[in-house]
């Protein structure tokens, strides 16, 4: 058994049973995956796939079952070369970060130039996507980190950790009637906004869920006219005068957006809690572990081996339960 067959079952169930393209991604003839993937069955003496003529069709249950100790096994690989560049040299690697795009925007960008002066050998990776894709990516070991607010359902089987709280603020045109609510602050009430159309986040991203839940608290119902997953997109369209903007209060920028009025509205939303995570069993290098603790000060490498001794979420939210996180 080697690692190499081991890698290609797992890549051709990640490629929908395609040998084709699982051969293109790994940059190797197509006859050469199927000899090995036989190679181990006969080794085996399992059958991994079920075939119909020379293609593969489904996995078989053991297959499945072979196909995710594989997954393990290959992760711990990774972990073991991670180990040895650490003793290496721990500061060359790479660092993927799978977010979305009000983090990667606006909460990252001094984070990553810090980083980048710390660790100009270290190669950085920006993947942008929903709650559950950046989930995924982090379960799978296509990223190192997870950084989200949203979904945190979909991130049970990764180490989540609390870095700070937000909350929203209106905007919009200079000339819009509740531009004047500006000039005194928590004096916007949701009825306020209420009487106009909105244009906001799509509902799973950015703490969307916050805004439905305070308008049903108040029993209204916002009239949402436009949805998206980017801030900027958002104020393009608030400028196109479709609607009053719900964006992030981190999400306006001064000299950007000077052409539109910031209406804190932190009063009229409960506040929202982006997480960073990674998946258990994950080998945190020293710039890995600079990198959280720059992105969340509170999250000192002694407080990270901590979570990752937590078993259950419920073990990890009273590890911080007497942390005052910090507000963006």
């Amino acid at each position: 058994m080697k690692l190499q067959q081991l890698r290609y079952i797992v890549e051709v169930a990640n490629h929908d049973l395609n040998v084709s393209a699982t051969a293109q991604a790994l940059f190797t003839s197509q006859p050469g995956v199927s000899k090995q993937i036989r190679l181990l069955e006969d080794e085996l003496g399992v059958e991994i796939f079920v075939r119909s003529g020379k293609h593969l069709t489904q996995v078989t249950q053991v297959g499945q079952q072979i196909i995710d100790m594989a997954n393990q096994v290959l992760r711990q690989t990774g972990t073991i070369k991670q180990i040895a560049q650490e003793c290496s040299n721990e500061s060359v690697g790479e660092l993927t970060i799978a977010t979305t795009h009000t983090q990667a925007r606006y909460a990252l960008p001094a984070i990553i130039r810090s980083f980048r002066q710390s660790y100009p050998d270290v190669t950085l990776h920006m993947k942008q996507g929903t709650p559950a894709q950046i989930a995924e990516l982090a379960a799978s070991g296509a990223a190192d980190f997870a950084i989200a607010t949203e979904g945190m359902e979909h991130f049970k089987d990764l180490i989540m950790m609390p870095c700070y709280e937000w909350n929203r603020a209106v905007v919009v045109p200079r000339e819009h009637p509740l531009a004047s609510k500006a000039e005194v602050p928590g004096s916007i009430t949701l009825e306020d906004i209420a009487e106009y159309p909105i244009v906001t986040y799509v509902f799973g991203f950015t703490g969307r869920s916050r805004l439905d839940d305070a308008f049903s608290a108040a029993d209204l119902t916002p009239n949402v006219v436009f949805t998206a997953t980017d801030t900027d997109v958002i104020k393009t369209y608030v400028r196109l005068g479709l609607g009053v903007g719900i964006i992030a209060s981190m999400a306006y920028d001064e000299a950007q957006d000077a052409d539109l009025v910031r209406i804190d509205a932190g009063h009229l939303f409960a506040s929202s809690v982006t997480h960073i995570g990674f998946r258990r069993g994950t080998f945190l290098r020293r710039y890995m572990l600079d990198l959280i603790q720059s992105f969340a000060p509170h999250l000192e490498s002694r407080t990270v081996a901590q979570a990752q001794e937590c078993f259950t979420a419920v073990e990890r939210e009273a590890l911080f339960s007497s942390i005052e996180l910090p507000i963006r």
